[in-house]
């Protein structure tokens, strides 16, 4: 088997969030055509348990265990220059050294990055012999805009430079590498648009899901202790964005929720809940989990999934989890943005907090069909990676 590269900003198992669900399905199609040498970060000690099993995988790896807090200090450093803080939090000397070990002793003839951040090990002129292929996932540089127009000032600028540092970056990588591939093509056209760029080097590959995992059964027993009418948001709970989300559902559409339904529940399901969010179990009929072994059971056993994001970039994971499972989705549209145009009819979008609450109150008691096989027909992890390994494997 051919040898590859495989850069990952984060330990790609398990996939319990967002960019590891997407990272573990592509490292593990690629393990089925390539010899993978694996270099990442671990940023999550919990995580440490999953270094044996991913060794086991991988022709070799390299994985650097990191502080957030501390590295968040030493990223810093970036403001003294042009760079991106996000490059500086990913530099690390010893993965940087890993690296040109692999360059010189395996030579490896297709490199795969995921997530731009990761691209500066890979851009000089000694890697140009090798196929590289970025996958940028979402135009991080519009999320930090994104991040910008929402916080205060002195938050604001800096993530406003962030954006600005981050976007020349995205254009330096678009332009070494041989394809740019995003998690959508909404997400492939802003990038088009912000970065001069070969549109015939810029991809979308969606997301899937894993139909077989994501299933109704009628043996699973409910987690819920009572037999309530239950929203559902399932996420990583340290992440901003689902953190805003979470708070303006609980104190602006939730009220009115419960004021015509004082039997409904609001469950928050998600590992590493804030202080903010913690908060919102002091609320009535409002419940915070923390991590928990399995979604499945809180999907399965709810009335309704909410995904009330008001920044949200590509194909949101927690909608394409639900709709396979079945279950109704009330969203935003930015947690809309990455569908397609004929996804369910129990995949709805609102804005405004009075127009998110009586959504879900038309359907509250509904049942919902429809979402499985629009899930299998637009986000089938089989039928995704295929364009990834396509572009892998151009001449």
């Amino acid at each position: 088997m051919e040898a590859l590269l495989f850069l990952c900003h984060r330990i790609p198992y398990p996939p319990d969030k967002g960019d590891k669900i997407r990272a573990w399905h592509v490292l593990r199609e690629l393990l089925t055509r390539y010899r993978v040498h694996l270099g990442t970060f671990v940023d999550d000690p919990a995580d440490r348990v999953h270094l044996d099993f991913l060794k086991g995988l991988c022709a070799s790896m390299h994985a650097v265990e990191i502080a957030p807090a501390q590295r968040r200090l030493l990223s810093l450093r970036g403001l003294l220059g042009k760079e991106a803080l996000g490059l500086t939090y990913y530099r690390d000397p010893s993965l940087a050294k890993w690296v040109s070990a692999i360059r010189r002793e395996v030579a490896p003839r297709k490199v795969l990055v995921f997530s731009s951040t990761m691209a500066q090990y890979v851009c000089g002129p000694e890697w140009s012999e090798a196929r590289r292929v970025i996958d940028f996932v979402d135009v991080d540089s519009e999320k930090w805009a994104d991040y910008a127009a929402q916080k205060p000032w002195p938050l604001s600028a800096l993530y406003a430079r962030e954006a600005r540092c981050l976007r020349r970056f995205e254009a330096r990588v678009a332009t070494t590498c041989d394809a740019a591939v995003f998690v959508s093509k909404a997400e492939a056209e802003v990038f088009s648009a912000r970065v001069t760029v070969n549109a015939a080097q810029v991809h979308a590959v969606e997301n899937g899901v894993d139909l077989q995992y994501f299933a109704r059964d009628p043996h699973r027993p409910s987690p819920y202790p009572r037999a309530a009418p239950v929203l559902v948001f399932t996420g990583a709970m340290d992440y901003w964005a689902n953190e805003d989300a979470v708070q303006w559902f609980a104190t602006a559409v939730w009220p009115l929720v419960l004021a015509a339904r004082p039997d409904a529940e609001f469950w928050i399901v998600g590992a590493r809940p804030s202080a903010g969010v913690l908060a919102l179990g002091q609320l009535p009929q409002v419940f915070v989990t923390g991590r928990v072994p399995d979604t499945r059971p809180y999907l399965q056993h709810a009335a309704l999934a909410v995904a009330p994001l008001r920044i949200a970039r590509g194909v949101q994971n927690k909608v394409l989890e639900a709709l396979a499972m079945e279950l109704a989705v009330i969203a935003t549209p930015a947690a809309c943005a990455g569908l397609h145009r004929d996804a369910p009819p129990h995949a709805l979008a609102c804005a405004e907090a009075p127009a998110f609450a009586q959504q879900v109150l038309n359907r509250l008691d509904e049942k919902s069909t429809g979402g499985r096989a629009y899930v299998n027909a637009h986000h089938h992890w089989g039928t995704t990676l295929r364009q990834l390994n396509a572009l892998l494997e151009v001449a």
